[in-house]
């Protein structure tokens, strides 16, 4: 069974696009939340992460970081682990 992916975003931010693309290389679905322009998600997001920066990645409702770290897993092949990748 896949992983569970949740990843905070906002529309424009580069890193979040290099998060989706890489997640997308890899197959892997995920549900997106949009935090530009709604406090509530944003603070949601902050909450949970105890980060203000997106995007912030949760798998199997851990948090993970943005995408810098979700990179550093993969480069380490950490990440498939995770992802639950066989």
């Amino acid at each position: 069974m896949a992983a569970k992916v949740i990843m905070y975003t906002t529309r424009f931010c580069p890193y979040c696009m290099r998060a989706r693309s890489l997640l997308k290389k890899k197959s892997i679905d995920y549900d997106e939340i949009r935090v530009d322009g709604d406090n509530s998600l944003w603070e949601e997001m902050e909450n949970l992460s105890n980060r203000n920066t997106v995007p912030q990645i949760f798998i199997n409702e851990q948090p993970v970081g943005g995408y810098d770290d979700i990179a550093a897993l993969d480069r380490n092949n950490e990440l498939d682990t995770l992802l639950e990748i066989k």
